[in-house]
């Protein structure tokens, strides 16, 4: 294990940069690509603030290459003495994109290409990150737990994110069994990612939390999620990276149960006292919301999950991998701390 290399794409994001903090803390190098060189700073400070000690010296813990989705260029550089990737970049917009494939080029043509490219440089195994958007959409409802024997189906009347997660993931399977040439693939699937933020790009459910604690919101839809800390999902990234059975698998992060926007709320005013004194608490009637987001596309996705009831199960993951995620309340708490840190909410002082 110690030693190895490990290619993180995306190490810019919110997961990305959690997953590098895995693998430095598990004895790995890590390469991370990103965009443009002029970021590497960013990530830099936000591994510091994760805990991170680095080096600047060449050779050590941690390198830097760039490389874009939808370009070939940098990808075999990038790749190049890899023992594993954790392919963590795909685009994730706050609202619908006016054309879908804004969204689904990158995310699909962006599997393929990490994927292709870690082939031919002789990786052991991939790990992707997709979604539960690549599970529980386009069908009717389940009565039972949503599984990784579950598939959204793009084909229906789904977000443009939806789909993008979906045919991208359809596609790295196809390609596994296809072209793979005996290399290895495994695949996580997040639900909502909250948890300690240490940047100030924020990811749409993130942002979600900086609206109730800055009283951005007028009140409380009646919205069931799924979520999952962010530390949760880098260390299944993990495990599903060097564990055996994981080879060939899909596994579902979420926690332990679903959670509402009053749920949430409740949370953050029993967890933070004065500094939660904006959340709101009144709910909002479904025909309000609905409405609103006639007019306010980033309310157009919150108005599709009205009335969703889904549950989701975790047990592969536990079972499997022994993974054990934070519950609920530690995680909203620890990500309205973060922000609070971040001068981007209110302390309460």
């Amino acid at each position: 294990m110690s030693g190895e290399r490990v290619l993180v794409t995306g190490g810019s994001g919110f997961v990305g940069v959690h997953c590098i903090l895995a693998l430095l803390d598990s004895g790995y190098r890590v390469r991370t690509t990103v965009r443009s060189l002029d970021r590497d700073h960013e990530v830099r400070e936000m591994l510091v603030k994760g805990g991170a000690e680095l080096s600047d010296k060449p050779g050590e813990a941690l390198e830097f290459r760039v490389a874009d989705l939808l370009s070939d260029a940098g990808w075999a550089d990038a790749v190049e003495g890899c023992t594993y990737v954790l392919h963590v970049a795909s685009p994730f917009p706050g609202t619908d994109p006016k054309e879908e494939d804004e969204l689904i080029r990158p995310a699909r043509e962006g599997a393929l290409r990490v994927l292709k490219a870690s082939r031919d440089a002789g990786v052991k195994r991939v790990v992707l990150t997709s979604s539960f958007a690549a599970v529980g959409y386009g069908t009717k409802e389940l009565t039972r737990p949503y599984t990784e024997e579950d598939w959204t189906d793009p084909t229906a009347d789904v977000s443009a994110y939806v789909k993008s997660k979906t045919l991208a993931e359809r596609a790295a399977w196809e390609f596994i069994e296809r072209e793979g040439n005996g290399m290895e693939l495994a695949v996580v699937n997040p639900v909502a990612i909250l948890g300690p933020v240490f940047g100030k790009d924020l990811s749409t459910s993130i942002e979600l939390v900086r609206r109730l604690l800055n009283g951005a919101v007028p009140g409380l839809p009646k919205v069931t999620f799924g979520f999952v800390d962010v530390r949760d999902v880098a260390d299944l990234h993990v495990r599903a990276m060097t564990n055996p059975a994981a080879a060939g698998q899909r596994f579902l992060a979420t926690s332990d149960a679903v959670l509402d926007v009053p749920e949430m709320a409740r949370i953050l005013h029993e967890r933070l006292g004065p500094a939660a004194r904006k959340v709101p608490s009144r709910i909002l009637p479904n025909w309000t919301v609905r409405f609103a987001s006639l007019f306010d596309r980033s309310l157009r996705e919150i108005a599709r999950r009205l009335d969703n009831h889904r549950q989701i199960s975790n047990a592969k993951a536990k079972s499997v991998l022994g993974w054990e995620p934070y519950s609920n309340g530690d995680l909203l708490e620890a990500t309205a701390r973060s922000l609070i840190d971040l001068g981007l909410a209110p302390s309460g002082k």
